[in-house]
């Protein structure tokens, strides 16, 4: 008979598997010619950003399309403090995270007086009313339209005390090792598995327990007498910490902050990424952030030289065609073709990518020799067993595998 595994056991077995996953991904992805370090850093950072909007979605199912405003003040934050104080990237990290904390407390107390629709056209409104606010009346403080970004003349006032002014390109570093190439992705991706270990840490929590309650039924958790509402913001906010930290991160690797990253496209994105791999899973939102950003990163490269050069093989009238039709799908318009994927996997696969590894995993299970369909079933006295123990069995592995 085969005995169940630990639940503590089986996460750390996940987390060993996830870290060396990541810390790898320059071995992995060097097939699929996604092994260079700018792509790396994105895979990590909208991943960490991915695994933040699940906290809030997947858990308490509040959806909102204005996490954004967070990942643009996170990066804002660290570009200052990298024009202020020192172009160390741990107190540009940690105070990218502190001030998207504040903003994000700020946002959802207002925001969560409502719920459903409701409340996430209030999310939405925040973050247009923010993206407005950077591009045009915080000028000052963002710089517009350009875009907020270093210069050697910054005051740098940690760096100044230590080392002397300097006439050197300022870069970003950590205790002295350049935060560009593959030692920046090594910084990302320690950030991703940290935040990885923390969700999952919530997840199985007493306090994650309380957002499923929350997510499930929210009306029947009030009238037990428990306010629904402190668990919410709880969540609200840990999740724009993690988008905190992902817009910190974007600075780390690329000292720049500018007004688009605030855009209600780039929220619409991560919610994209959490339902293409699996909304409320652990796996699920990183899968999802790595698909889109890969396939951004091929389709939007693709211009009509490369498509030319792809349907050579062709009679010239057809070429042309299979050209101008193709065009559509790939450079500026990459997009239409997030679209149509996203379109398929919502029909055919609800759950995301995790949904269809899972019914991979049942189907090879099913075809393994050996296996009949009695065994899989168990002996009719094994069934008179576990019918007899009641309702609790069925449920505790119900939660146990919509938890994995």
């Amino acid at each position: 008979m085969r005995l169940a595994m630990n639940p503590a056991r089986k996460d750390l077995l996940l987390l060993a598997g996830f870290a060396a996953a990541v810390l790898a991904m320059p071995v992995w992805l060097t097939p699929f010619g996604a092994a260079y370090p700018d792509l790396l850093q994105k895979f990590a950072i909208y991943g960490i950003f991915a695994i933040g909007f699940n906290i809030l979605f997947g858990l308490t199912g509040y959806l909102s399309f204005g996490h954004a405003a967070f990942l643009g003040v996170g990066s804002y934050t660290a570009v200052w403090c990298f024009k202020l104080l020192t172009m160390n990237v741990l107190p540009a990290v940690l105070c990218g995270m502190a001030v998207s904390g504040v903003f994000a407390l700020a946002i959802g107390y207002v925001s969560l007086r409502r719920s459903g629709i409701y409340f996430s056209i209030l999310t939405l409104a925040f973050a247009q009313m923010s993206y407005n606010l950077a591009y045009s009346v915080l000028t000052p403080i963002t710089n517009g339209e350009t875009g907020l970004q270093i210069t050697r003349t910054d005051a740098r006032l940690i760096d100044t005390w230590l080392s002397g002014p300097s006439d050197a390109i300022p870069s970003t570093t950590l205790f002295g090792i350049p935060m560009s190439g593959y030692p920046g992705f090594y910084f990302c991706a320690v950030m991703l598995i940290v935040a990885f270990y923390v969700a999952m840490r919530i997840a199985r929590s007493p306090f994650g327990t309380m957002l499923r309650a929350v997510k499930s039924n929210q009306n029947r958790l009030n009238y037990t007498g428990v306010s629904s509402r402190p668990y919410a913001l709880a969540a609200f906010v840990i999740s724009g910490l993690f988008a905190g930290l992902a817009g910190s991160l974007l600075a780390v690797t690329d000292p720049l902050a500018g007004a688009e990253r605030m855009q209600w496209t780039a929220s619409g994105e991560v919610v994209l990424m959490t339902i293409l791999g699996g909304v409320g899973t652990l796996l699920g939102p990183v899968l999802g952030a790595v698909i889109i950003k890969y396939f951004e990163n091929i389709f939007s490269s693709f211009n009509a030289q490369t498509l030319h050069d792809f349907f050579g093989f062709l009679p010239d009238p057809l070429e042309d065609v299979a050209v101008a039709v193709a065009g559509l799908f790939v450079g500026d318009g990459w997009q239409l073709t997030l679209g149509l994927m996203f379109m398929l996997l919502v029909i055919y696969l609800p759950g995301g990518v995790m949904e269809g590894i899972r019914r991979t995993g049942r189907a090879l299970r099913r075809r393994r020799p050996g296996t009949s369909s009695g065994q899989a079933r168990g002996s009719p006295a094994q069934q008179d067993r576990t019918q007899a123990g009641g309702g609790g069995t069925r449920r505790a592995s119900t939660a146990a595998a919509a938890s994995d």
